[in-house]
């Protein structure tokens, strides 16, 4: 009989996967919340798992060219992350509203809402493409960078500061996927990109067959070609595929009610992302102050490593915003909440997992980037202090994402900024520097802080309000 159950468990889960991957269209307001969960989960942790490769094979390859310019990547990354932060968050909104449209059966107005996010995400990107190439060197100045580290990533910054579009652009269109729950397309475009940078980055930098040695800026290159044909690929989709959500031409036409209304929304979600990003800067830019480049690099290493498993996770937790999203839009507030819930559960086991592969094994992953003994021990001890919270970092950004994923994106921005900028900020200076115990100080601020914000979403998250946001 057991074994009977199992057979059958295990084939409902294969079917599962292959209709995830296949992409087919599902109602997520109805049937078991379970199988949601998994059909939408499965496609987005790996979207987000292999965005989060991007950042890991940049740095295989760049930590053979040396530790400056593993610390050049690292602080023009921490820069970056603003970028990151204006697509995530102006995706989340636009996730939040074409959920919503879904959820009410209304397609049509799910592919207008879309296309008005798009021209935005243009309107924005000029200015933060201009300003990043010509101040390139003195935003790594900014950050403390060493003048050999300056010199040697300038060209790096401004490669990546220009192919701004690309990087909005990724994550805002794949935040359209996700709200009309088609997690497949978003997924397969990040296979497309990750791929691409996979092979192009050793190959630029290297100067493999007819191809230059470039060194640093191959890697910049390659990841910028490599984000673009992902964007290609997903306008292939927007555009021209039978799907929930098609946009047409005529959805491009400027509807102002309506791009205030996303902004609305997306403006403290892109708020709570520059918060958490602006923290994460101004730690970096300690450690560099304190550290040095060694301790920079390490903890560049360490945080490579922690956003590539923290990035699955909240491919999970943005299953949570869909079904947030699309069940209040259908008029079932406890169907969204019993989703969150599971959701929390399913993303606490997997982080615990996490967890304990960093406490154990953190000196030997650091050790696939780096042969310096000073960048190892620096690393090691970051990876080993910053994993101890990776349990609360899973239920945290499940309970935010279930916060924006029903519209209510200004709690969650409270929550960061009181968590960040008034808690762990001041936090890890004072262990840092007062003190006196200098990079762990600022290490030891990072899970603490995590575990606050946790603590804080969840009560917010169980008080209800959420329910009644009008999106």
């Amino acid at each position: 009989m057991r074994s009977n159950q199992h057979t059958s468990r295990l084939s409902l889960f294969t079917s599962l996967l292959k209709q995830s991957f296949r992409g087919d269209e599902h109602d997520y307001t109805q049937g078991s919340i379970r199988q949601a969960i998994i059909l939408l989960a499965i496609p987005m942790i790996l979207e987000l798992g292999l965005e989060s490769i991007f950042a890991v094979v940049d740095m295989f390859f760049v930590g053979k060219l040396g530790s400056g310019a593993i610390q050049a990547v690292g602080l023009t990354e921490s820069v970056i992350t603003i970028i990151y932060t204006l697509g995530m968050g102006l995706g989340m909104g636009t996730t939040a509203v074409i959920a919503r449209r879904i959820g009410e059966k209304n397609p049509d107005a799910a592919a207008h809402a879309g296309a008005q996010a798009i021209l935005i995400s243009f309107l924005i990107t000029v200015a933060i493409s201009i300003t990043g190439f010509v101040y390139a060197p003195h935003i790594l100045k900014l950050m403390k960078a060493a003048p050999e580290v300056v010199r040697e990533g300038e060209v790096f910054a401004r490669i990546m500061f220009s192919g701004s579009l690309v990087i909005i652009l990724l994550f805002l269109i794949n935040g359209i996927f996700r709200g009309a729950g088609d997690a497949a397309i978003a997924m397969r475009s990040l296979w497309i990109a990750s791929g691409i940078n996979i092979i192009l980055c050793p190959t630029l930098i290297n100067g493999y067959g007819p191809f230059p040695e470039l060194g640093l800026k191959g890697a910049a290159i390659a990841t910028t070609i490599g984000r673009g044909i992902g964007v290609l690929y997903q306008c292939y989709h927007l555009f021209g595929r039978k799907g929930v959500v098609k946009i047409k031409m005529i959805h491009f036409h400027w509807d102002w009610p309506l791009i205030r209304s996303i902004v609305k929304v997306s403006w403290p979600a892109v708020a709570q992302f520059f918060i958490a990003s602006g923290s994460w800067i101004i730690l970096s830019r300690l450690v560099a102050e304190i550290g040095g480049k060694d301790a920079s690099s390490g903890y560049q290493i360490a945080i490579r490593n922690a956003v590539f498993f923290i990035l699955p996770a909240w491919g999970l937790s943005n299953a949570a915003a869909t079904l947030v999203g699309q069940n209040l839009g259908a008029k079932q507030p406890e169907r969204a909440s019993q989703s969150v819930l599971l959701t929390a559960k399913y993303n606490a086991v997997f982080m615990s997992g996490v967890m304990f592969l960093f406490v154990l094994f953190a000196s030997p992953i650091v050790s696939i980037f780096t042969k310096d003994p000073a960048v190892q021990n620096v690393g090691t001890v970051a990876l080993q202090i910053i994993g101890t919270g990776y349990i609360f970092y899973g239920i945290g950004m499940v309970m935010i994402q279930a916060l924006n994923g029903a519209g209510d994106t200004r709690t969650p921005t409270w929550i960061h900024f009181v968590g960040f900028w008034l808690f762990q900020i001041p936090l890890a200076y004072f262990m840092a520097k007062v003190l006196g115990w200098g990079s762990n100080g600022v290490f030891i601020a990072i899970p603490v802080a995590e575990t606050a914000i946790a603590i804080a979403a969840w009560i917010f998250f169980k008080k209800g309000k959420w329910k009644k946001v009008v999106v």
